[in-house]
């Protein structure tokens, strides 16, 4: 009672000195940020799908638990990348709604093309609790199925365990098995190789990785000119020829940066037992904003176990996903001093008597290459491959003469030459991988590959294999 008479005499006093009473008016907050925290590791984002109201502030905690990761979603300009057992934020007001992609920005591992996730941005006015069903299962105590947003979660109150379920399986009341990051790791498929058969592809080389990479090429075709089946088979389809064996290393010195150095023992005029030493930078992957993968590559080349006859390779490599399960690639090349100092070109003391038409005869010397290629998951980790690789400039084959066919003297030359053509079966296991391999060629360093040394047409096609694997 005292406190109202006190009220009463000092609203009193403010109506007798002629001022208003100041009442507070009330102050409209702005709408509380929402807070989400992802995990990332490889090759997953936890949560996998995160629900937000358009015009309502989000705040996205990222944190990952083993190695560099990013969370992009080009969709929204939003690519936040963290270091490995670090944590970062973004904040971001989403303006439309939809489902939106969520994928790594920086590449993880072999799985890293499979680490996606789905941001969905429902309407501002939307009730949070609309489109959320629950039920329970009956041949289960304890076990509440919830649907919302697309999604079905199981929760089993007895175990404590909470998982997501497909839409595509049913629900049943077996406890949910909790896969490791070693697990999902295991099972997560390369999306291709390193080559499809002797294309390369701008898969990164991981930061301090040594790799072996092994290719081996017989001589003969499998179905040779006049010759029967059964005469095939005594031959084993080539496998009883010669073959040619090259061999080659790859280092990852950063992330990006890789070394590599490869001989092949190939033996003929102007070609003979070549050195590569190359460095490649991987520039972008197939995430995040860019839309497809590409590396750069640059290489010398010398004959003679690196003493003489050098040539010089400048190379892009491209790839693109079709689908989850088809990959494109784009391979274009300059090969400087390709036939440096006329070593392909005939010569007159080839010839008995000396021929002085051979010398007039010349077969250019630098080439462009295009190599185009496409791998294609037929299994998690088995793959068919195939390329073709046409070229501009000097083109390795066999100089051949031109006979006169009145007198039967030379009386001019032409290049025999074929492009590269090749189909493969690929298998991968872990860090290796084996692929058997059909192609025209036996060549495959950078500046031989798009030629077939053996001037093979595309319907002549010789077996062989590429071996590869990841020492450390």
């Amino acid at each position: 009672m005292n406190r109202l008479v006190i009220l009463g005499f000092i609203l009193s006093l403010l109506i007798a000195s002629g001022q208003k009473p100041c009442f507070a008016t009330p102050r409209i907050d702005q709408p509380e940020i929402q807070e989400i925290k992802i995990t990332a590791r490889r090759f997953e984002f936890n949560p996998r799908t995160i629900t937000v109201r358009k015009g309502e502030p989000v705040k996205i905690t990222f944190t990952s638990e083993d190695a560099d990761h990013g969370l992009a979603i080009s969709d929204l300009d939003i690519d936040l990348r963290v270091r490995a057992r670090q944590t970062k934020s973004i904040e971001f007001t989403p303006d439309r709604e939809g489902k939106f992609k969520i994928s790594c920005s920086v590449f993880c591992g072999d799985g890293h093309p499979d680490m996606e996730g789905e941001l969905v941005v429902t309407g501002n006015d939307a009730d949070a609790t609309s489109n959320m069903k629950v039920s329970f299962a009956d041949d289960a105590p304890g076990v509440v199925i919830v649907e919302s947003n697309g999604e079905r979660i199981r929760i089993d109150t007895a175990t404590k365990t909470v998982s997501r379920l497909a839409d595509d399986k049913p629900t049943t009341t077996e406890p949910p098995v909790m896969a490791t990051a070693q697990t999902e790791q295991r099972r997560a498929p390369e999306p291709y190789d390193y080559r499809l058969v002797n294309v390369p592809t701008p898969k990164r080389v991981p930061r301090h990785s040594l790799n072996v990479h092994f290719t081996h090429r017989f001589t003969s075709p499998i179905n040779q000119d006049e010759t029967t089946f059964g005469q095939q088979l005594e031959t084993l389809f080539g496998l009883d020829s010669f073959a040619v064996s090259s061999l080659g290393f790859s280092f990852g010195i950063t992330d990006r940066l890789y070394a590599n150095v490869y001989r092949s023992p190939i033996c003929r005029p102007g070609l003979c037992k070549t050195i590569e030493l190359g460095l490649g930078y991987h520039l972008l992957d197939e995430a995040g904003r860019s839309p497809l993968a590409l590396s750069a590559y640059a290489s010398i080349e010398g004959n003679n176990n690196f003493r003489e006859e050098f040539t010089y390779n400048i190379q892009a490599m491209l790839a693109r996903s079709v689908t989850r399960y088809v990959n494109v690639f784009f391979s274009p090349a300059v090969h400087i001093n390709s036939n440096g100092q006329g070593r392909f070109n005939p010569r007159s003391d080839d010839f008995f008597p000396n021929e002085p038409l051979a010398d007039e005869f010349e077969l250019g010397q630098h080439t462009g290459s295009f190599g185009f290629g496409v791998n294609a998951r037929i299994r998690p980790t088995a793959s068919i491959t195939f390329e073709y690789t046409p070229r501009v400039g000097f083109k390795m084959g066999r100089a051949e003469p031109v006979f006169d066919q009145g007198t039967g003297s030379i009386v001019g030359f032409r290049n025999l030459s074929e492009p590269e053509i090749g189909f493969g079966i690929e298998k991968r296991l872990g860090r290796h991988s084996f692929s058997l391999t059909f192609s025209n060629t036996q060549a495959t360093t950078t500046s031989r590959y798009n030629s077939s040394n053996l001037v093979l047409p595309p319907s002549k096609l010789i077996i062989g294999f590429n071996l590869f694997r990841r020492l450390m």
